[in-house]
């Protein structure tokens, strides 16, 4: 299957977004805004979303040439409070100046200002994009502590699911466990925005400490606050493993594709 893909890749071309992502420029949601904002140019025309890059051509993102990346990058980050999880230049306090990793990279998701914890950041755009899908129902992991005692009341509401007015979602049933009388363990499969403070006010709880400490196989351990480290090449081959029969786009796009992406 996954030659049949690269095949048909060397022949048709690779979708422009697809490419970006994979050279490690961003993300392709980011390709897609920057194709629409007429940031990306093809061989000296502008592209437009759904254009497909051959090899040979040149590929211009934001008046800098892409250069596929072939190095394969995956790094783990213990994010401190303060630090926001974006790359854009305009946020004093963004993750990659406060990293200064050598080469380009983004973040897998988001860990928001307040929260600290585990943050992988990769070059690799397709990997992202199953990692971050919600419907690929992987897993991370959480350790939060609160202002008041934890209830079996408060444990059955998060566990069961919860409806967040100011997001008007329901979250998924989760594994939540007691770790002493303010602080619990929870393992969400999903990741709305601020969803574990969210639903601790829904119960009438604030959160004071959250700290992610897993993100499917791969855990925070005795990582310092602002320092990084690499994956081992068995994190690596177990997460692909994870991450093999996932989608890296909506499952109804994929039907509208036929499956090609």
């Amino acid at each position: 299957m996954q030659m049949d893909i690269m095949k048909r890749e060397q022949q048709e071309g690779i979708r422009i977004n697809k490419y970006l992502s994979e050279a490690g420029i961003c993300s392709r949601r980011a390709a897609d805004r920057e194709i629409e904002n007429g940031n990306v140019w093809i061989d000296g025309r502008q592209a437009v979303n759904g254009d497909r890059v051959l090899p040979g051509m040149k590929v211009i993102f934001c008046g800098k040439e892409v250069h596929p990346e072939t190095e394969e990058i995956m790094i783990a980050f213990h994010k401190p409070v303060g630090i926001v999880c974006t790359a854009e230049k305009r946020e004093k306090q963004n993750i990659i100046d406060f990293i200064n990793y050598p080469k380009r990279i983004y973040p897998v998701g988001r860990l928001d200002k307040d929260s600290e914890g585990l943050i992988l950041l990769t070059n690799q755009g397709d990997l992202v994009n199953k990692m971050m899908r919600a419907g690929n129902y992987h897993e991370k992991e959480y350790v939060v502590t609160v202002d008041q005692k934890i209830t079996p009341e408060f444990l059955r509401q998060m566990s069961g699911g919860l409806y967040l007015e100011e997001l008007d979602v329901h979250t998924r049933p989760c594994t939540v466990t007691k770790v002493n009388d303010r602080t619990f363990r929870i393992i969400l499969t999903q990741g709305y925005n601020r969803q574990i403070r969210r639903m601790c006010e829904t119960c009438g709880y604030r959160v004071t400490r959250l700290v992610r400490t897993r993100v499917m196989n791969v855990l925070l351990g005795d990582l310092a606050p602002g320092t990084y480290r690499e994956l081992t090449a068995e994190e690596m081959q177990r997460l692909k493993k994870l991450t093999a029969q996932s989608y890296s786009a909506p499952k109804g796009q994929h039907k509208r594709n036929g499956g090609k992406r």
